[in-house]
């Protein structure tokens, strides 16, 4: 089970990022430019992005709970001379990725209740965009000096 969740949780991450880029596109659009009627694709991109965010966290918390590396992290956290990628993978990766779930949940709400269409770009745009930042420094990219890992993993 535990190769299929990390596969699954590789596969989700690239649609968590092209939603968000998609949802950044479109903000960043009628934030900046001419177009400032907040339609109802825009409010489709919001509301995707969320619910992406939203099925990859559960994800990966059953994946954390389930992971060698993490029972090992747990049993050895006290120790110094644990690898940066068992710090990286036990505490770092979780807690900024559940932060950027609170932004991104914070963001799509305030966007949802906000009157104005330029307010709701604005928010949507800001709150998405620390989400999106968040997410590009936790994920362990192979090129990441925290933690590398394969683009997609396979089983």
């Amino acid at each position: 089970m535990y190769l299929y969740l990390l596969f699954f949780h590789s596969l989700l991450r690239w649609l968590v990022l092209g939603s968000f880029l998609y949802a950044l596109f479109r903000g960043l659009r009628g934030w900046l430019g001419k177009k400032r009627n907040f339609r109802a694709a825009d409010s489709a991109a919001r509301q995707l992005a969320v619910t992406m965010a939203h099925i990859q966290l559960p994800v990966g918390y059953v994946l954390y709970f389930n992971s060698p590396v993490i029972s090992y992290f747990r049993t050895h956290y006290h120790e110094a001379g644990l690898p940066f990628d068992f710090l990286f993978f036990g505490l770092i990766h979780i807690i900024l990725m559940t932060l950027s779930v609170v932004c991104i949940t914070t963001g799509g709400a305030v966007a949802r209740r906000k009157i104005d269409d330029a307010s709701r770009f604005r928010a949507m745009t800001l709150w998405f965009a620390a989400a999106l930042l968040i997410i590009l420094i936790a994920i362990p990219w192979p090129f990441s000096p925290l933690a590398q890992r394969p683009l997609l993993r396979s089983f």
